[in-house]
Protein backbone atom coordinates (compact mmCIF):
# COMPACT_ATOMS: atom_id res chain seq x y z
CA UNK A 1 0.00 0.00 0.00
CA UNK A 2 2.96 2.19 0.88
CA UNK A 3 4.43 1.61 -2.80
CA UNK A 4 0.59 2.05 -4.28
CA UNK A 5 0.74 5.96 -2.74
CA UNK A 6 4.11 6.72 -3.46
CA UNK A 7 4.05 5.54 -7.01
CA UNK A 8 0.35 7.79 -7.25
CA UNK A 9 2.19 10.84 -5.66
CA UNK A 10 5.08 10.66 -8.23
CA UNK A 11 1.99 10.31 -10.55
CA UNK A 12 0.55 13.38 -9.68
CA UNK A 13 3.73 15.65 -8.98
CA UNK A 14 4.65 14.74 -12.70
CA UNK A 15 4.63 18.10 -14.34
CA UNK A 16 2.40 19.82 -17.01
CA UNK A 17 5.30 21.53 -19.06
CA UNK A 18 8.42 20.26 -19.88
CA UNK A 19 10.73 23.20 -21.18
CA UNK A 20 12.78 20.51 -23.53
CA UNK A 21 13.77 22.21 -27.06
CA UNK A 22 11.19 25.53 -25.97
CA UNK A 23 12.02 27.52 -28.91
CA UNK A 24 10.03 24.11 -30.57
CA UNK A 25 6.31 24.31 -30.12
CA UNK A 26 5.40 20.32 -30.34
CA UNK A 27 2.19 20.40 -32.08
CA UNK A 28 1.48 16.85 -33.46
CA UNK A 29 2.03 13.57 -31.56
CA UNK A 30 2.86 10.06 -32.92
CA UNK A 31 -0.06 8.09 -34.56
CA UNK A 32 -1.84 5.24 -32.59
CA UNK A 33 -2.70 2.38 -34.88
CA UNK A 34 -4.42 0.82 -31.94
CA UNK A 35 -7.10 3.61 -32.57
CA UNK A 36 -9.33 4.02 -35.11
CA UNK A 37 -11.75 7.18 -35.72
CA UNK A 38 -15.71 6.83 -35.38
CA UNK A 39 -18.07 9.44 -35.52
CA UNK A 40 -21.36 10.27 -33.55
CA UNK A 41 -24.89 10.39 -34.94
CA UNK A 42 -25.22 14.67 -35.92
CA UNK A 43 -26.43 17.28 -33.33
CA UNK A 44 -28.57 19.96 -34.12
CA UNK A 45 -28.45 23.01 -32.20
CA UNK A 46 -31.88 25.18 -32.13
CA UNK A 47 -31.99 28.25 -34.26
CA UNK A 48 -29.13 27.10 -36.18
CA UNK A 49 -28.34 25.85 -39.82
CA UNK A 50 -25.31 23.01 -39.71
CA UNK A 51 -25.44 19.73 -38.27
CA UNK A 52 -22.31 18.94 -36.27
CA UNK A 53 -20.96 15.36 -35.98
CA UNK A 54 -18.57 14.89 -33.05
CA UNK A 55 -14.98 12.40 -34.15
CA UNK A 56 -13.44 10.27 -31.58
CA UNK A 57 -11.49 7.10 -31.56
CA UNK A 58 -12.41 3.77 -30.19
CA UNK A 59 -9.69 1.52 -29.18
CA UNK A 60 -9.12 -1.64 -31.13
CA UNK A 61 -7.46 -3.27 -27.88
CA UNK A 62 -9.83 -3.00 -25.82
CA UNK A 63 -13.83 -4.08 -25.49
CA UNK A 64 -15.09 -0.95 -23.43
CA UNK A 65 -14.88 2.21 -24.88
CA UNK A 66 -16.38 4.27 -22.15
CA UNK A 67 -18.00 4.10 -18.59
CA UNK A 68 -21.36 3.36 -20.42
CA UNK A 69 -20.23 -0.08 -21.50
CA UNK A 70 -22.00 -3.18 -19.86
CA UNK A 71 -19.68 -6.55 -19.78
CA UNK A 72 -18.33 -7.24 -23.15
CA UNK A 73 -20.89 -5.04 -24.72
CA UNK A 74 -18.75 -1.77 -26.80
CA UNK A 75 -20.22 1.54 -26.75
CA UNK A 76 -19.50 3.28 -29.85
CA UNK A 77 -20.43 6.78 -28.04
CA UNK A 78 -17.74 9.80 -28.78
CA UNK A 79 -19.62 12.92 -26.95
CA UNK A 80 -22.64 13.61 -24.66
CA UNK A 81 -25.06 16.48 -25.48
CA UNK A 82 -26.60 18.63 -23.25
CA UNK A 83 -29.06 21.85 -24.09
CA UNK A 84 -26.39 23.76 -26.47
CA UNK A 85 -23.02 22.15 -25.35
CA UNK A 86 -21.14 18.94 -26.39
CA UNK A 87 -18.89 17.48 -23.97
CA UNK A 88 -16.07 14.59 -24.36
CA UNK A 89 -13.01 13.21 -25.88
CA UNK A 90 -13.20 14.51 -29.54
CA UNK A 91 -10.77 14.45 -32.18
CA UNK A 92 -12.14 17.01 -34.59
CA UNK A 93 -16.01 17.75 -35.88
CA UNK A 94 -17.70 18.06 -39.11
CA UNK A 95 -20.10 20.37 -40.25
CA UNK A 96 -22.78 19.94 -42.88
CA UNK A 97 -25.24 23.05 -43.51
CA UNK A 98 -28.64 21.58 -43.77
CA UNK A 99 -29.87 20.83 -47.24
CA UNK A 100 -26.45 20.34 -48.66
CA UNK A 101 -24.54 16.94 -48.91
CA UNK A 102 -21.00 18.19 -48.62
CA UNK A 103 -19.21 17.62 -45.06
CA UNK A 104 -16.35 19.67 -43.99
CA UNK A 105 -13.69 18.75 -41.19
CA UNK A 106 -13.32 21.63 -38.35
CA UNK A 107 -9.82 21.42 -38.88
CA UNK A 108 -6.47 19.31 -39.70
CA UNK A 109 -4.81 20.30 -36.64
CA UNK A 110 -3.80 17.53 -34.10
CA UNK A 111 -6.03 18.06 -31.04
CA UNK A 112 -8.32 17.18 -28.20
CA UNK A 113 -11.79 18.93 -27.77
CA UNK A 114 -13.41 18.84 -24.69
CA UNK A 115 -16.23 21.01 -24.50
CA UNK A 116 -17.99 22.42 -27.50
CA UNK A 117 -20.49 25.57 -26.02
CA UNK A 118 -22.93 26.89 -28.70
CA UNK A 119 -23.89 31.00 -27.50
CA UNK A 120 -27.63 30.81 -28.18
CA UNK A 121 -28.01 34.20 -25.73
CA UNK A 122 -25.23 35.67 -28.07
CA UNK A 123 -26.48 34.57 -31.23
CA UNK A 124 -30.32 35.86 -30.10
CA UNK A 125 -28.59 39.44 -29.39
CA UNK A 126 -25.99 39.74 -32.28
CA UNK A 127 -26.65 37.88 -34.66
CA UNK A 128 -23.61 35.88 -34.50
CA UNK A 129 -23.63 32.30 -33.84
CA UNK A 130 -20.57 31.19 -32.37
CA UNK A 131 -19.39 28.03 -30.54
CA UNK A 132 -16.63 28.32 -27.93
CA UNK A 133 -14.17 25.15 -27.58
CA UNK A 134 -12.45 23.79 -24.49
CA UNK A 135 -9.15 21.29 -25.91
CA UNK A 136 -5.29 20.37 -25.61
CA UNK A 137 -4.07 21.31 -29.10
CA UNK A 138 -0.33 20.78 -27.92
CA UNK A 139 2.03 17.83 -25.84
CA UNK A 140 3.35 20.42 -23.11
CA UNK A 141 4.49 17.49 -20.89
CA UNK A 142 6.72 15.40 -23.71
CA UNK A 143 4.54 12.38 -23.84
CA UNK A 144 3.88 11.69 -27.06
CA UNK A 145 0.12 12.26 -26.33
CA UNK A 146 -2.57 14.82 -26.14
CA UNK A 147 -4.87 14.42 -23.38
CA UNK A 148 -5.75 15.84 -20.02
CA UNK A 149 -2.38 16.16 -18.67
CA UNK A 150 -1.86 18.80 -21.15
CA UNK A 151 -2.33 22.49 -21.01
CA UNK A 152 -6.09 23.60 -21.53
CA UNK A 153 -6.76 26.20 -24.31
CA UNK A 154 -10.00 28.35 -25.44
CA UNK A 155 -10.70 28.55 -29.09
CA UNK A 156 -14.04 30.32 -31.27
CA UNK A 157 -15.56 29.18 -34.26
CA UNK A 158 -18.51 30.20 -36.66
CA UNK A 159 -21.61 27.75 -36.42
CA UNK A 160 -20.21 26.10 -39.31
CA UNK A 161 -16.85 25.39 -38.40
CA UNK A 162 -15.25 29.06 -40.37
CA UNK A 163 -13.14 30.93 -38.70
CA UNK A 164 -11.94 28.03 -35.96
CA UNK A 165 -9.36 30.85 -33.63
CA UNK A 166 -6.93 30.02 -30.69
CA UNK A 167 -7.49 33.17 -28.65
CA UNK A 168 -6.07 32.01 -25.16
CA UNK A 169 -2.04 32.08 -25.63
CA UNK A 170 0.67 28.70 -26.22
CA UNK A 171 1.41 27.56 -22.73
CA UNK A 172 -1.10 29.52 -20.66
CA UNK A 173 -3.42 27.39 -19.06
CA UNK A 174 -7.03 28.06 -19.27
CA UNK A 175 -8.59 28.54 -16.10
CA UNK A 176 -12.35 29.25 -16.89
CA UNK A 177 -14.43 31.66 -19.31
CA UNK A 178 -17.60 33.08 -19.06
CA UNK A 179 -20.10 35.07 -20.97
CA UNK A 180 -21.43 38.23 -20.08
CA UNK A 181 -24.55 39.27 -22.07
CA UNK A 182 -24.84 42.46 -20.92
CA UNK A 183 -21.82 43.95 -23.00
CA UNK A 184 -21.99 40.86 -25.38
CA UNK A 185 -18.23 39.57 -23.77
CA UNK A 186 -16.35 36.56 -23.39
CA UNK A 187 -14.21 36.98 -20.20
CA UNK A 188 -11.81 34.09 -19.46
CA UNK A 189 -8.39 33.63 -17.14
CA UNK A 190 -5.29 31.91 -17.97
CA UNK A 191 -2.44 31.52 -15.59
CA UNK A 192 0.99 31.60 -16.84
CA UNK A 193 4.09 29.29 -15.39
CA UNK A 194 6.38 32.42 -14.65
CA UNK A 195 9.24 30.65 -12.46
CA UNK A 196 9.18 27.89 -15.13
CA UNK A 197 8.85 24.87 -12.96
CA UNK A 198 6.49 23.45 -14.84
CA UNK A 199 3.17 23.55 -12.85
CA UNK A 200 0.72 26.05 -11.99
CA UNK A 201 0.61 27.28 -8.44
CA UNK A 202 -0.22 30.72 -6.28
CA UNK A 203 3.75 31.82 -7.19
CA UNK A 204 2.51 32.15 -10.92
CA UNK A 205 0.74 35.08 -12.88
CA UNK A 206 -2.71 35.48 -14.09
CA UNK A 207 -4.05 36.78 -17.33
CA UNK A 208 -7.19 38.21 -17.65
CA UNK A 209 -8.93 38.90 -21.40
CA UNK A 210 -12.57 39.75 -22.89
CA UNK A 211 -13.66 39.26 -26.45
CA UNK A 212 -16.10 41.55 -27.66
CA UNK A 213 -18.15 39.17 -29.69
CA UNK A 214 -20.61 42.20 -30.84
CA UNK A 215 -17.67 42.78 -32.82
CA UNK A 216 -16.66 40.79 -36.08
CA UNK A 217 -13.00 40.36 -35.48
CA UNK A 218 -12.33 38.53 -32.44
CA UNK A 219 -9.59 40.40 -30.63
CA UNK A 220 -8.43 39.51 -26.88
CA UNK A 221 -7.73 42.32 -24.82
CA UNK A 222 -5.91 41.65 -21.32
CA UNK A 223 -7.25 43.90 -18.95
CA UNK A 224 -5.75 44.10 -15.15
CA UNK A 225 -8.74 44.16 -12.70
CA UNK A 226 -6.00 43.74 -9.53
Amino acid sequence: MVLFFLSCKKEAEKPKVIYENPSKVVETTKGDTTKVAIVDLPIHMDGTNYLLFPVGELNRTEKNYDSSSRGNQISYKVSNYSEYQITGFIRNVKFQQLGKDSIKSLTSKNILIQSITYLKTIADKTKQQILVYVAEDLDTNKDSKLDDSDIKALYLSDISGDRFTKISLDYQELIDWDILEATSRLYYRTIEDTDKNGAFDKNDKLHYYFIDLSNKEWKAIEYNPI
